[in-house]
């Protein structure tokens, strides 16, 4: 018998286009902040929970396994790739020669072998994965429930630490929730993430609706000082209370838009270069740095999505692809990933390094990884942009491997094991609910809390998982 979070009101669910837009274009997906608090405010959640933070760090696409974690050196020459495993400070724990950063550290992470799922296109494998719920349409970015990072926005919606409470980064233009599946469903608009466009890594870097120009500074002055005047003389009238509550809401707003510490959350130039030169002058290293500055700050979850590596000084590559999606069709496998994982591994390394120097491996938990795997067998195809035949992996969400550490968890471990070609789980079997349940009970959320769906219906924050008991 699941427990309801008490108390829990419905949801007014998602606005119509004519209403979400005549909301204004301040802030989230087109919503002003006081919109936004207004719409949160219409349900009430579970209790602020303990100071704790989760970096999910989002590879679209699919990476390959094996030519990463679960690498198989033994497996047929069209299976194994060409990359070797390299030992790691871990015992039992090789990792690609591409990634000797990974190596050095091995033993402040744990990767997780046997997650599997069922769904091969990308968009049923976001949904998948992000929601913990078989989607009901196996193609499409749009979610029928709440993305992971969603639910923990409305159970932390009392938590104010002057920063957004859940805050996404990704290449400019792919900003949309429904990019990658990170909508909020049936929870409502209040719910998506304070999404953070563009390279961190550019001089020009700004975060839109934190950093004011003083002529809008001064605007924003201004109009405070009025609704103040205005307060004077409508609070003698206002007998309902209404008008009060609205005025907290604008207050709060425009608290986190002039906040100093939102503000000085996002200023990557107070961090040392010393400390930008470690985790890499490209947009994925900067983001890298900007989740940890975010998290310390307070926010309680906090996605950044490394995608393209062709950016950042990084000259692209005629044989390479955008994303992790590393079809034959798409790109050269192996010549995508000699500019991608050393890339890859200076970012996740850094900051892995970082919590752990900073004392942040118990309040923050990292998760890394994607929404399947490739396909253990390597297929050779012509390549779309160059002409020529080249090899590639296809999707494959029957295996793939992914990186958590921090959370106070044990490390230095590899959890599960696929068999000798890399294509289903042998030993240790896992989905994603077992990685969102070890995920919320880091977080101090119960999965059995529910709330109603577009019907009324109350739905389990989790239908099913466990929690990764090596993790604890």
């Amino acid at each position: 018998m699941s427990r309801t979070a008490s108390p829990v009101r419905n949801c007014p669910g998602p606005l119509n286009r004519r209403g979400f837009l005549q909301l204004g274009a301040l802030g989230l997906g087109g919503l002003s902040l006081a919109d936004v608090m207004r719409l949160r405010a219409r349900a009430s959640g579970p209790a602020a929970p303990p100071d704790t933070s989760v970096i999910f760090v989002w590879l679209p696409g699919g990476p390959p396994h094996m030519e990463m974690y679960d690498m198989k050196p033994d497996a047929p020459s069209d299976y194994r790739g060409v990359f070797h495993p390299i030992r790691t400070n871990v015992d039992g724990l090789d990792v690609c020669e591409l990634m000797p950063r990974h190596a050095r550290i091995a033993d402040k992470y744990n990767i997780v072998r046997s997650i599997a799922h069922q769904f091969a296109d990308h968009g049923g494998g976001h949904k998948r994965f992000l929601t913990g719920r078989d989607p009901q349409t196996p193609t499409g970015f749009v979610n029928d429930a709440p993305a992971v990072g969603s639910i923990v926005a409305r159970c932390r919606e009392d938590v104010r630490a002057g920063v957004p409470n859940y805050i996404s980064g990704t290449d400019a233009g792919r900003a949309g929730v429904d990019t990658y599946s990170f909508g909020a469903a049936y929870l409502g608009p209040a719910y998506v993430p304070f999404n953070v466009p563009g390279d961190p890594s550019d001089p020009k870097f700004a975060v839109r609706n934190v950093s004011l120009h003083e002529s809008v500074a001064d605007r924003l002055d201004d109009r405070m000082t009025l609704l103040r005047d205005f307060d004077r003389l409508r609070r003698g009238i206002d007998q309902s209370g209404l008008m009060s509550a609205m005025d907290d809401f604008d207050q709060r707003a425009a608290s986190l838009l002039t906040s100093a510490k939102a503000q000085q959350a996002f200023d990557l130039a107070r961090e040392p270069d010393a400390l930008r030169d470690r985790y890499g002058r490209h947009a994925w290293g900067q983001r890298a740095l900007l989740a940890r500055r975010l998290v310390e700050a307070g926010c309680s979850f906090v996605t950044m999505v490394m995608e393209k590596p062709y950016q950042s000084g990084v000259p692209w590559l005629k044989q390479g692809t955008y994303n992790w999606d590393s079809h034959a069709v798409n790109c050269h496998l192996f010549d995508d990933a000699k500019v991608r994982l050393p890339i890859y591994d200076q970012a996740v390394t850094a900051l892995v390094e970082d919590l752990f120097d900073r004392g942040l491996d118990k309040r923050v938990m990292l998760v890394v990884t994607g929404e399947f795997g490739r396909t253990p067998k390597i297929t050779t195809r012509p390549g779309t942009q160059t002409g020529v035949m080249q090899p590639g992996r296809d999707h494959w969400p029957s295996a793939m491997s992914l990186l958590i550490t921090g959370g106070g968890m044990r490390t230095g471990q590899v959890i599960g094991q696929t068999n000798s070609k890399g294509e289903e789980p042998k030993e240790r079997p896992l989905t994603p609910n077992d990685l969102w349940a070890t995920v919320y009970r880091h977080l101090g959320i119960d999965p059995e809390w529910t709330f109603p769906d577009y019907s009324g219906r109350p739905m389990p924050i989790l239908p099913y998982g466990s929690p990764i008991e090596e993790l604890c």
